[in-house]
């Protein structure tokens, strides 16, 4: 054998970049990315009709008022069984107060029975359970829906207290060791972690105000004073756009 062969160290291969295609392929492949697309879609389009940009009379109104309507049933659907995910999540929860068991419980029970009602909503809308059912299962499913956002802001907030303190605690180990004149690269990286999740969960605090606001005006049939068609579908949208940004992220 050559022992100029034998020396040659080993070529290191530098870390492919998360090609995009690959990245949408995984993303597309989770329930809700394609959800969160349908809602984008859905609600651009009732900002284009709350906002009178076009006349009732064009064409072009009736379709994308039959187009809502249709991405709105198609979202229903994809909510089949999602409800099991709230019971695994309150079931894999680690509390550590009675104050935290109380705000899982109407936080992934809320959320839980909302998306539980919805699959019968669904039903309802396609015509195989009698639509007369539909109006109460609709208020049932709102009511469920904005308990659940209460719960899940409440320990968001809480989350946010903690991340906090722990990133208090981080500055002040980081300014201690810059005065000694040691390192701190380890601790730089993990209070930059820190400030990334601190920053995804302020996000999804406003998605759930978001949401929280289109479950109000669903309680009151879009009488109330929150319910402008144009408010709730900016709110709509405000929401699915969070959404597949934290879901994009997390492929």
């Amino acid at each position: 054998m050559d022992s100029k062969a034998s020396t040659v160290a080993p070529t290191q291969s530098k870390p492919k970049e998360k090609d995009f295609l690959n990245h949408l392929e995984a993303y597309l492949a989770k329930r809700d990315g394609v959800d969160k697309l349908l809602k984008i879609s859905r609600y651009a389009t009732k900002i284009i009709l709350a906002s009178s940009v076009l006349p009732e009379t064009v064409p072009l109104t009736r379709r994308l008022k039959s187009f809502e309507s249709s991405v709105g049933l198609s979202r229903k659907a994809f909510r089949l069984g999602k409800f099991v995910q709230d019971v695994n999540a309150l079931r894999n929860s680690h509390l550590d107060s009675k104050q935290e068991i109380f705000l899982s419980i109407i936080a992934y029970g809320g959320e839980g029975l909302y998306y539980f009602v919805e699959q019968f909503i669904w039903l309802a809308k396609s015509g195989l359970i009698d639509a007369k059912h539909s109006r109460n299962l609709q208020k049932l499913s709102a009511w469920a829906e904005f308990i659940g956002y209460i719960g899940s802001i409440s320990l968001k907030f809480r989350d946010l207290k903690r991340i906090n303190e722990d990133e208090a605690c981080l500055n002040s180990s980081i300014e201690i060791a810059v005065s000694r004149g040691a390192g701190c690269k380890e601790e730089e990286e993990r209070r930059n972690k820190l400030r990334e999740k601190k920053l995804m969960k302020k996000l999804s605090v406003v998605q759930d105000l978001a949401d929280g606001l289109m479950a109000l005006a669903d309680i009151q049939d879009g009488k109330g004073r929150f319910s402008d068609p144009l408010v709730v579908s900016c709110a709509g949208l405000l929401s699915a756009l969070i959404s597949t940004h934290k879901n994009w992220v997390s492929c």
